[in-house]
């Protein structure tokens, strides 16, 4: 169950790790080694080409991509975020290098990482969230096209001009008359960046197993020193003596700068790897990140890399991304790929060094490039936020970062403003009534189209107000109040409809009309139709179509457009949390009482939420979905759940399987024959259930069933094998209709043990929990044997 809507975790504790030495253990820390060793691969060129975008040393990118590894994997909170140098942060760090050295710089980082720290320290970091992402992204996107223009003049054999717009000007000089072997260089590397992962594959040999940064520069490398090209190539210090080069304390006149520059680091770095971090989160089905501790572990990595003499470090996802394919589980992989890191420069610096610079500054164009998303435009597209994104991408571009910054977020906020008074008023006349539509946010900035609108109702008219608005404030209650009053004082009636939240009906209750006709207003959206105010069309005739259509029009007008993001995404295919199997009783609504969505359960509903064992003649629909949640969609759980008031286990207990039924229930026997060794684990045979109230019986049978259910599912071998290897997680769960609370079995007593909310009382069992009552009639086959 997630434990809020983006499925972050602010401070949750870790999960659970297998034991010691189990197979899972082995397992995990076999796939985390090897993904360690492919994040090590795509690392190294990355972290020298972002030092050389920054003009950084080029031993500062490997410190930050060490110290990002141990420092940030070891601290923080995500379980497979690969932390770093980012490319997000080079213009920032170029343009503090350029201003006050790179000694100054690396206190600047300092400073910036004790700043994260102590905003971790005061649960700050869900305040991120607040920054667009939109800006975020058009903010990235912008550092990656001045990224590409600039190293593009590198690749070209030249050297970058000191802004974007004086790399786009002098760009066709460099095409003309620069032709060196750097350029061969470049042109080999960005080609094989962009048809690596385009190559087919040769049996087991997939091109995406190797990273294309590791096959683009080192095929560079090894053209350029084979063919003896002279091209500038990496240097690296002697010794890890002269490699340091910290933090220095800045001239008495700098601190100004110095405060906006820390601040500036600190809020980038920590808004990167935060949105990261969440991204990331979609590609695991693993813990999820905790937000405070992820900022704690970046602000440790960047206090230990600016003593070190290191770049900034964020969370990167790219090198994020790369460790979740390659099978990484925990934040073991990060810290590994930072050891691998280290031992590599330490024993093998002289391979490093044979790496031409023109090819990493072909590498950083590929990255620039990438850093324009189109799938991140057309979504933001979708959400009316396209313009935000590109204003800011050409802010960052022909301005600079912080100015791009800036009016990209001010134009967030004007279209934020522009969303709160967006409204739209209809009227339209049928049946001899008037019926006035009011869709958006009812507040004082739309009264005076509202008033408008209302002013041409006429006099005496039969009026039915539907208000589906998320808000209301005192001056747009205050106008429909008045208006209401003075149309009922000249004859005409006015019912008034509230589709979300009853702003009206609060509002009213001190001021009610002359005449009032009762405000209407939806029930909670889990509650039943009966619960509901019936629309009056829908109530001429109440029948299950019209209800069902009242429903979907219901969710069309309050629903679907907010769903329509997330269902486009998962309508290219789905990857469930848990095969979920329960009864087929209309009061268990599996979503709701697991607080789940769309795309999160693959649902198998049978009366009495039954497995059949394998190889059981007849209905085999059960047996098929589980084999294909478990070989074909991968579950990493299967739940079966079970009920209170359950009729299937009311009509067991009545021995109805064991009668042949007539033509109307026959299916049914035959289908609760399935149940018989429930009952037999109950203890009925034994006489265990004969002295007990009906109530107690029928619990003790209902949680039984689920233990029998699962014991059934170990009968399938595909469910066997991946349980044995630790990859598949069987367990049970019985609802209360009466308390409305969730139970779930613990294996080790053999009890279902009820759910613990936030601030729960410690539950005390009563024996008969399950009430004293049956609800017969709304349970299926609760009506004894006649039923069967």
């Amino acid at each position: 169950m997630r434990n809020d809507a983006q499925g972050v975790q602010p401070d949750a504790p870790p999960a659970t790790a297998a034991p010691p030495g189990s197979h899972k253990d082995r397992k995990g820390v076999a796939a985390d080694v090897g993904a360690s060793l492919v994040v090590f691969l795509v690392a190294v060129p990355l972290s020298l080409g972002i030092a050389v975008a920054s003009g950084a040393p080029l031993i500062a990118g490997i410190i930050a991509a060490v110290v990002g590894g141990i420092v940030a994997g070891l601290v923080g909170g995500s379980m497979v975020q690969v932390s770093g140098p980012a490319a997000g942060l080079t213009i920032i760090v170029a343009d503090l290098i350029a201003t006050y050295g790179w000694r100054v710089t690396c206190l600047i980082t300092l400073l910036a990482g004790l700043v994260q720290l102590v905003l971790g320290a005061v649960r700050i970091a869900r305040a991120a969230l607040a920054v667009s992402p939109a800006v975020v992204h058009g903010m990235l996107a912008g550092v990656g096209v001045t990224i590409a223009l600039a190293q593009l003049h590198v690749v070209l054999g030249g050297a970058p001009q000191s802004s974007a717009v004086a790399n786009i000007a002098d760009l066709p000089h460099q095409i003309a008359h620069n032709h060196s072997a750097a350029v061969a260089v470049g042109v080999i590397t960005i080609a094989i960046m962009f048809t690596w992962n385009k190559l087919p594959s040769f049996g087991r040999l997939r091109p995406a197993v190797v990273p294309a940064a590791l096959v683009a520069v080192g095929t560079a490398t090894a053209i350029a020193t084979v063919g003896g090209w002279r091209v500038e190539t990496v240097s690296l210090p002697d010794s890890l003596a002269d490699a340091w080069n910290g933090p220095v304390l800045p001239a008495a006149g700098q601190w100004h700068g110095i405060a906006v520059g820390v601040a500036t680091v600190a809020l980038v770095a920590s808004v990167e790897s935060l949105l990261a971090g969440i991204a990331v989160d979609r590609l695991h089905n693993g813990r999820r990140i905790m937000l405070n501790r992820e900022l704690f572990g970046q602000g440790a990595a960047n206090t230990v890399s600016g003593a070190l003499g290191g770049l900034p470090v964020a969370g990167v996802i790219v090198r994020s991304t790369a460790n979740v394919r390659a099978g990484a589980h925990t934040p073991r992989s990060t810290i590994l790929h930072g050891v691998w890191i280290l031992l590599f420069v330490a024993f093998f610096a002289h391979v490093v060094e044979l790496i031409p610079m023109a090819a990493l500054a072909a590498l950083l164009v590929f990255i620039g490039v990438q850093m324009v998303s189109i799938a991140h435009l057309r979504n933001l597209r979708r959400h009316h936020e396209a313009s935000v994104y590109l204003v800011t991408l050409f802010g960052v571009v022909l301005l600079g970062l912080m100015e791009g910054v800036f009016i990209g977020f001010a134009l967030a906020m004007i279209v934020s403003l522009r969303r709160l008074t967006k409204l739209t008023v209809t009227t339209e006349e049928r049946d001899s009534r008037v019926h006035v539509t009011v869709h958006g946010s009812l507040t004082f900035l739309g009264v005076p189209r509202l008033a408008h609108v209302l002013r041409t109702v006429p006099e005496g008219a039969q009026v039915d107000l539907d208000l589906h608005v998320d808000f209301m404030d005192h001056a747009a209650f205050e106008a429909i109040h008045a208006w209401r009053v003075d149309h009922e004082r000249t004859g005409g009636a006015v019912d008034i409809d509230e589709v979300h939240e009853r702003w009206y009906a609060r509002s009213s209750t001190s001021s009610a009309p002359a005449s009032k006709t009762a405000p209407g207003g939806l029930a909670r959206w889990w509650a039943p139709w009966g619960m509901r105010r019936v629309p009056e069309e829908t109530a001429r005739e109440v029948n299950p179509l019209g209800l069902l259509t009242a429903g979907a029009r219901e969710y069309h007008s309050s629903t679907a457009d907010r769903m329509r993001s997330l269902m486009g995404r998962l309508s290219h295919g789905q990857h469930p949390t848990a095969l979920f199997i329960t009864c087929a009783d209309s009061r268990v609504v599996p979503n709701l009482i697991t607080s789940s969505g769309p795309g999160d359960l693959f649902t198998v509903r049978n009366v009495g939420n039954l497995v059949p064992r394998r190889g059981t003649p007849g209905d085999v629909s059960v047996g098929a979905a589980v084999e294909y949640a478990v070989n074909v969609l991968r579950v990493p759980s299967i739940v079966v759940c079970g009920h209170s008031h359950c009729g299937a286990m009311k009509a067991l207990l009545e021995k109805a399987h064991q009668e042949p039924g007539d033509a109307q229930t026959s299916h049914m026997c035959r289908w609760l024959a399935n149940g018989h060794e429930s009952l037999v684990r109950a203890g009925e045979a034994s006489g265990a259930l004969a002295g007990l109230p009906a109530a107690e019986a029928l619990r003790r049978l209902a949680q039984a069933n689920v233990e029998e259910q699962l014991g059934n599912l170990m009968g399938y071998p595909v469910v066997r094998e991946r349980v044995e290897s630790g990859d598949l997680e069987l367990s049970g769960m019985y609802y209360d209709l009466e308390t409305a609370r969730v139970h779930l079995l613990d294996t080790a007593t053999g009890e279902f043990r009820p759910v613990q909310g936030v601030g729960d009382p410690v539950p005390h069992p009563r024996p008969g929990a399950d009430g004293d009552q049956l609800l017969e009639e709304s349970s299926p086959g609760a009506s004894s044997r006649s039923s069967c």
